[in-house]
């Protein structure tokens, strides 16, 4: 009777330890789930942003269309990016293209002091520090989850029940600093400074006599 009570114990014991992996399985994968979701919530601002930008650029550099064009195209492109890995490249090809329009604002004064423009820039400057914070995160949590799954006793569980790895979400160097632009329009004095004059001779001194 007694080894009986033993193995059941054993059993029991083993059943309660699958249990509680499973669960910590699911619970990582759900983290994983909800960390996604806050960059999409964020990148969804960001595409929000962007045509608004696009239409106050406009009205003072309309005939820049290779510039406006080219960040509309990666708009739509980013919008239709399927996965962690994809959208990191979509999300490289928005930076540069921000970037671009941005520097624009150099040869237009007016532009630059225009308000809309100035309120859109410092939205997109903070969506920038929120995308990097949250995509920080989601990476911290698929770097706990995929070790997870690839670790025993949890693997064997992960293999059984396809608890698959999840991809990171990198962004390139360059890419990686929210887009800064300076307003500050008063032009550097490139003029060379002037030698000064040497002070002209002092004058003899006459004898006493």
């Amino acid at each position: 009777m007694l080894p009986l009570i033993i193995i059941l114990v054993i059993v029991v014991v083993l059943v309660l330890l699958v249990i509680g992996a499973f669960n910590g399985l699911v619970r990582l994968r759900n983290r994983v789930d909800n960390a996604w979701a806050q960059i999409d919530v964020q990148l969804k601002r960001r595409y929000d942003l962007i045509p608004n930008l696009v239409e106050t650029v406009k009205g003072y550099a309309a005939h820049e269309r290779q510039t406006l064009e080219a960040v509309i195209q990666a708009r739509n492109m980013a919008m239709s990016a399927q996965g962690p890995a994809q959208q990191a490249q979509a999300e490289n090809v928005i930076s540069g293209a921000l970037k671009s329009l941005f520097a624009l604002s150099e040869a237009y004064p007016d532009l630059k002091a225009n308000q809309n423009f100035l309120n859109l820039q410092e939205e997109l400057t903070g969506t920038e520090g929120r995308i990097a914070y949250a995509r920080q995160f989601y990476n911290d949590t698929v770097q706990r989850y995929n070790t997870k799954i690839q670790t025993f006793p949890t693997v064997v569980l992960a293999g059984m029940f396809h608890f698959t790895g999840r991809e990171y979400f990198e962004v390139e160097d360059t890419a990686r600093d929210a887009v800064q632009v300076s307003f500050d329009s008063t032009p550097a004095d490139s003029t060379p400074a002037q030698p000064s004059q040497p002070a002209p001779p002092a004058p003899p001194v006459q004898p006493q006599p």
